[in-house]
């Protein structure tokens, strides 16, 4: 009798993250095992769960590490051995994806298994082309068809694919010239329009437009390469009218993203949502330090009149040993909340507190500025910071009279699995670093060894004047510093750098 075992083979999309359905991401994450493509997403697999086993079968032109039976016995067996397994297949399992051998023989093994139709590459490359494979005054039929050396002459009926309005090939780019031969010689006219897209719906993303006799030279002379879509029919015209994805004002930059890892999703995500192929690229890890005196505060939270928290991870940290002690934000009753910034402000409302004040000026000298302005001499005031933050706010508030508890509860430190920042950077074309605080410019410039050089090559972005400060201190050429100190700013000033452009 099988164990509870099951397979889900799941469409992943086309190569936007995003583009992946609900019931598939939902897979994804309860999956034991995750066996994936070469095209899968790296984003996706982010979203596996914890523990879950990794598994890469991608196969490649020439290269076949793991062949097609490999596949389908890893998957029976990791199924008997009472494993959820999501079978992660680019674009739709059943459209040209070997789906369908796959289900074929777990059904034959008696492994339960079900389908998760994805969206399809031969649809959705065009449309972030700006060409619909339909439309009612050109287009009310379409076919996708095999590109693949293996198939043109033995399976694809060539003669009848001129009743046809609109043809999408997929794996056709290595054939590409035997199959536009194979289109001729069926009877389509010479001029009809053809469009190649390369990595569709990604960033990556690069559109030739040509006719069948002139797109395989146009397509030499740009060095296209899988994996590429080819759209044949008169909605090619239509991609004039239609194109939108290569508008977007970040699209094809790639960014890196230097923050902690876990902090990092946010701004990726609002640079993708731009066009630009985010490299996270974080340089600072957070780690807590002893939190023996913030235990201690904790414990006489009665005694303060302020708290002030100047960063999320302060946030984060400080409800996390509060909850260990199980208590809870009803601790806070009475005492006032100062937040340094919006994000800062939002992770408090998170646990249930609305901050009192939020600077104009989301900097030390901001909250200072803001202070001034209230009567705080004799108050007591409750300061958790990273250990390595600047004593300024300290000494500041102190001066006015205010007793300051400062506790340090969390360090930034080089991750280790940055150590090749360098290579990242130097081995491909970087077109802007942000930097969204002091120690992320610190992190950088201490992983490639000081050799800023490299560095100004890309332009330079901050999230506001200290960071700025701090990478000029670096000798680094600042291009953009955002008016709001937030990742949104941050994007924001880059989308109005490169819209001039």
């Amino acid at each position: 009798m099988l164990s509870k075992g099951k397979v889900y083979l799941v469409g992943a999309g086309p190569g936007d993250p995003e583009l992946i359905t609900l019931k598939g991401l939902r897979c994804l994450e309860e999956a034991d095992v995750v066996i994936y493509d070469r095209l899968i997403e790296p984003r996706l697999l982010s979203r596996a769960k914890e523990g879950a086993e990794l598994i890469y079968v991608g196969k490649r032109e020439g290269e076949h590490p793991w062949r097609q039976g490999e596949i389908d016995s890893l998957l029976v067996a990791k199924a008997k051995q009472g494993k959820i397994v999501a079978r992660l297949k680019g674009g739709d399992p059943f459209v040209l994806g070997r789906g369908g051998e796959e289900a074929e023989n777990l059904a034959h093994q008696g492994v339960p298994f079900e389908i998760v139709p994805g969206v399809s590459a031969a649809i959705a490359a065009p449309a972030y082309a700006g060409i619909p494979v339909t439309h009612r005054q050109l287009a009310s039929s379409f076919a996708v068809i095999t590109g693949h050396k293996a198939f043109p002459e033995k399976q694809i009926a060539w003669d009848k694919t001129g009743g046809i309005d609109t043809l999408v090939f997929l794996m056709g780019m290595e054939n590409l010239a035997t199959l536009l031969h194979e289109l001729l010689h069926s009877g389509l006219p010479p001029d009809t329009p053809i469009a190649l897209i390369h990595w569709g719906t990604t960033p990556r993303q690069q559109t030739l437009v040509g006719t069948l006799t002139d797109i395989v030279s146009k397509a030499e002379g740009q060095k296209f390469s899988p994996p590429t879509v080819a759209i044949v029919g008169e909605v090619v015209k239509l991609r004039e009218k239609l194109c939108w994805f290569d508008n977007k004002p970040l699209f094809g930059k790639r960014v890196v993203v230097t923050r902690a890892k876990r902090q990092s999703s946010h701004l990726r995500e609002l640079l993708s949502r731009q066009g630009a192929e985010p490299l996270e690229l974080p340089t600072i890890k957070i780690e807590t330090t002893d939190l023996a005196p913030l235990n201690d505060s904790l414990s006489r939270l009665a005694e303060f009149d302020w708290i002030i928290f100047t960063s999320t991870n302060g946030v984060d940290i400080f409800f996390s040993e509060l909850h260990q002690q199980e208590l809870d934000a009803r601790r806070l009753a009475g005492i006032k909340v100062c937040a340094l910034g919006k994000a800062t402000a939002q992770a408090l409302s998170g646990y249930g507190i609305k901050a009192d004040l939020i600077p104009q000026d989301w900097s030390s000298s901001g909250i200072l500025n803001s202070f001034t302005k209230l009567r705080i001499e004799g108050t007591h005031i409750l300061l958790p910071q990273a250990e390595e933050a600047s004593l300024s706010l300290c000494h500041g508030l102190a001066e006015m009279g205010a007793k300051v508890e400062r506790v340090a509860i969390y360090r930034t430190t080089i991750p280790e699995d940055s150590a090749g920042a360098k290579k990242q950077i130097t081995a491909g074309k970087v077109d802007v670093i942000t930097f969204t605080s002091p120690s992320t410019v610190r992190g950088l410039v201490a992983l490639v060894e000081g050799d800023v050089a490299i560095l100004n090559q890309a332009t330079i972005a901050c999230i506001g004047p200290v960071t700025k400060a701090e990478a000029e201190d670096k000798g680094l050429r600042v291009d953009v510093v955002a008016r709001e100190h937030s990742a949104e700013g941050l994007v924001e000033a880059l989308v109005d750098k490169f819209g001039e452009n």
